[in-house]
């Protein structure tokens, strides 16, 4: 099938059509082909297919809460063509068996391309390595390994989870939290916890972390990646690592760009996330991190629970959000349309530098003549109230709900099939059926 996409703006840069035909893109530029189906986008801006580095998708064990299937419809209802599924699943993602399960579950899926990420260590117990050449010489072909939840806390097996990656190019992606440092933490430590009478979370648990495993990175030669950076201090460490020459890089949540510790003092368990949402001068040093590339990515770590876990008190309250639908219109609101980045950088940060990060094919040369048929279009003119009609995943712990965000998602192509058609989220069952 051929899709024509008429007059966009590409990465906001110049304006021009796309000619898609079958799972890549053939020309570019002012396309005069005729096609199976024109799309009009004018006034809409073409990004390459997102990517996410950070999403559970619960399955398998938690399938209450969300699916490999309700999960990656959510996903092409946010743009993305490619997510990568944390292992913390119920049995736990730690060997080739487990990862190759999701790889499968995703391509049956068929909306995205769902790329396992692997466990770390054994059950995420911290205290042996997990399969980790096996799952990354399996069908799945593993890339990344992480026991995201939980931090990989012990200092000589996190070197040798290092070493060992480094043998093949994979990269550890740490979840930086010391856990004697935040032994029943809530909520960030400092005036908000305070008055709630909430134990706090310091900001040096995440910190301190974060300078031990550059270090540990650097002495190996190791790729690192460090999850869901989140403070000030953070962002100094890695832009100290990087200007040093170590193989670092990082993400940022779309929730940690825009709300703040003060969203908590409504006691609403929407917003209890880890790491928790910290303070109006950490966001703007996270936003400022992003635009000078400090921060690689924008990661959604999309965490749905079941409404009992969150529907109760603070204390007793899963954390987590989802976000997989809404980080774009995030992204636009508290980057594109306050002067932190354009276009092109989210094309950078939500597309092509996850892309490397993984080592995921086809996003290198984005929206190029030859490449893969995965594409976003968005109509950054729109504005509306997030409500729970956006969401098309299981569950509905999203912390955006009531605030006004711009953006809409009108088409998302993966592999030349259109996911999202006009705005709305496409059956493909029915459309495999005609």
């Amino acid at each position: 099938m051929t899709i024509l996409i008429r007059g966009a703006s590409l990465m906001g840069r110049d304006t021009g059509d796309i000619l898609v035909d079958g799972d890549s893109i053939r020309e570019v530029g002012s396309v005069s082909i005729s096609a199976d189906r024109v799309i009009d986008a004018h006034g809409l801006v073409a990004l390459p297919g997102l990517v996410d580095l950070h999403s559970h998708l619960r399955e398998p064990g938690g399938e209450g809460a969300e699916t490999i299937l309700s999960g990656s419809r959510a996903a092409a209802a946010g743009g993305f063509t490619t997510l990568h599924a944390m292992a913390n699943t119920s049995p736990v993602a730690d060997t080739a068996e487990l990862v190759e399960l999701v790889s499968e579950r995703g391509r049956l899926a068929g909306y995205v391309q769902v790329r396992p990420i692997g466990a770390v260590t054994k059950n995420l117990g911290g205290e042996q390595l997990a399969d980790i050449g096996g799952m990354a010489n399996s069908a799945a072909a593993v890339t990344v390994f992480s026991d995201d939840g939980r931090c990989v806390g012990d200092a000589l097996l996190m070197r040798r989870a290092l070493e060992y990656v480094s043998t093949f190019g994979g990269v550890i992606a740490q979840h930086a939290q010391d856990p004697r440092l935040t032994v029943d933490a809530v909520l960030n430590e400092g005036r908000v916890s305070s008055e709630l009478g909430l134990r706090g979370w310091p900001s040096v648990a995440e910190e301190s972390i974060i300078a031990r495993d550059v270090l540990l990175a650097e002495y190996v030669g190791a790729r690192l990646h460090v999850c869901h950076v989140s403070t000030a201090g953070s962002v100094d460490v890695i832009r100290w690592a990087k200007k040093r020459g170590i193989k670092v890089t990082a993400e940022v949540t779309p929730h940690h760009l825009l709300l703040t510790e003060d969203f908590a003092l409504t006691y609403d368990p929407v917003f209890k996330v880890n790491p928790p949402l910290r303070t109006a001068e950490d966001v703007e040093e996270l936003r400022r991190a992003v635009a000078d590339g400090t921060i690689d990515t924008v990661a959604t770590d999309h965490a749905p629970h079941a409404s009992s876990t969150k529907e109760c008190t603070w204390h007793d309250a899963s954390f987590g959000m989802v976000g997989l639908e809404s980080a774009l219109s995030v992204v636009q609101h508290a980057l594109v349309d306050a002067g932190h980045i354009s276009w092109a950088d989210v094309a950078r940060v939500l597309s092509v530098a996850p892309a490397a990060i993984g080592r995921v094919e086809g996003y290198a040369k984005p929206l190029e003549a030859g490449s893969a048929a995965n594409i976003t279009l968005v109509d950054p003119a729109h504005t509306e109230q997030w409500g729970s009609s956006r969401l098309q995943g299981r569950s509905s712990n999203s912390p955006f709900l009531g605030i006004q965000l711009p953006g809409r998602i009108v088409s998302t192509i993966y592999n030349g099939t259109e996911t999202v058609a006009d705005g709305v989220l496409v059956d493909l069952d029915t459309l495999r059926r005609t």
